[in-house]
């Protein structure tokens, strides 16, 4: 107890010297704490989304299917098993027939992805029941991304042509129906979603699909013949392994701010030891041990850490707040990164966010607050008292 009041009697007489340390350590915390918010707040909502409107529960992928491999969706396809027929009627999975094809919109001709899906489905949140209505041409369902690009809006007509399992070319006109407001960008661009039914009688893969949704209440699945399931921790990882890449960026800026902030502690120990050589002398003739004034000098560091989580507090939490409830308005060029935003991000932040930050930098400044004292060792106190260091 003596020592802490001891401490903070020091702190205090150093006067604007430790007000400034304080205030930088407290923009290190309060500025470490909010971007790894955003972070967290950007992978939480991105796996949300991606989970609600694209993977569900997982997916199986017929053996040959390649996401990246555009070649590889001509022969990815194949008869749905019996075991995983009884998840769709019971309503617990829909199928997904995937094939290439060509559109020409205005005159334009476009390579998009032709997509079938169940229009009463609801394992995504893909609105596609508007493709379950009766129309004069094949339904089409879009997103915003991919109207934009196009200039097709509901009501417009345009002609898909694509390969069937033959590799016979054919067309048919489509209507599109219903535009799609989704922050998943790979159901959005250069994808055109139509009835599956129509799909595969138009391209004579009768009861045929690509992939096959679960809904997220199914657990257990496992590989079926043909079909290999990929669950949600596989098909999430370009999402985590995007946001790990964004935080080790981003721990770039937290080194230098440590860093600005523990060399101003630096050199406020050293200086502070060298001001003060007659009161260590002093403590040491009045019966202190080396270690207990060491311990000291070594608690006076610590304390611009406390000192700063008090001072972060009163900014950084109304800030922090401010920020969490409002949102961070992002900018339209990112819909081109293929990553699922919002138009507004709201950081998300936890106890265990804020604790390890608090412990890294704290444990920071009582190491660097630790390393000028250790000269304290070396002194005699006959000649400390006398203003010298040996």
């Amino acid at each position: 107890m003596l020592a802490l009041k001891l401490a903070y009697r020091n702190l205090k007489g150093a006067g604007l010297r430790t007000w400034l340390n304080v205030a930088v350590l407290s923009l290190a915390y309060v500025l470490i704490i909010w971007h790894q918010g955003i972070f967290t707040g950007m992978l939480k909502h991105g796996s949300r989304a991606v989970i609600e409107d694209e993977i569900a529960g997982g997916q199986y992928w017929h053996k040959n299917y390649d996401p990246f491999d555009p070649l590889s969706y001509d022969e990815s396809h194949g008869p749905i098993p019996a075991e995983l027929s009884s998840l769709i009627e019971d309503k617990k999975a829909t199928p997904i027939l995937i094939r290439q094809a060509a559109i020409y919109p205005e005159g334009r001709v476009q390579t998009v992805l032709l997509k079938g899906i169940e229009p009463g489905q609801k394992i995504l949140g893909i609105p596609s029941a508007s493709l379950g209505k009766e129309e004069d041409a094949l339904p089409v369902l879009i997103g915003r991304r991919m109207a934009r690009s196009t200039s097709l809006d509901i009501g417009d007509y345009l002609t898909i042509r694509w390969r069937d399992v033959q590799g016979t070319f054919d067309a048919v006109e489509g209507k599109i129906v219903e535009i799609m407001n989704t922050e998943v960008v790979v159901i959005d661009k250069g994808q055109l979603w139509v009835p599956l039914a129509e799909l595969q009688k138009m391209t004579g893969m009768k009861d045929e699909a690509t992939i096959i949704v679960v809904s997220q209440n199914v657990q257990g699945q496992k590989d079926v013949s043909d079909w290999k399931f990929k669950d949600q921790k596989f098909l999430l990882t370009d999402i985590n392994q995007m946001v790990r890449s964004k935080r080790i960026s981003a721990s770039i800026l937290y080194v230098v701010l440590l860093f600005l902030a523990m060399l101003a502690i630096f050199d406020t120990q050293v200086l502070s030891i060298f001001k003060r050589r007659k009161e260590i002398g002093t403590l040491i003739a009045l019966g202190m041990t080396r270690r207990q004034v060491i311990s000291l000098f070594t608690l006076e560091g610590a304390m611009h850490g406390i000192l700063a989580i008090g001072i972060g507090a009163i900014y950084g939490i109304p800030w922090i707040t401010f920020y969490s409830k409002i949102g961070m308005k992002v900018p339209q060029a990112t819909e081109e990164y293929g990553f699922a935003l919002a138009e507004r991000l709201f950081p998300s932040y936890s106890v265990a966010l804020v604790l390890g930050t608090v412990l890294i930098v704290m444990a920071t400044v009582t190491i660097v607050s630790y390393l000028p004292t250790r000269k304290i060792s070396k002194m005699k106190p006959t000649e400390a008292l006398k203003g010298k260091i040996s």
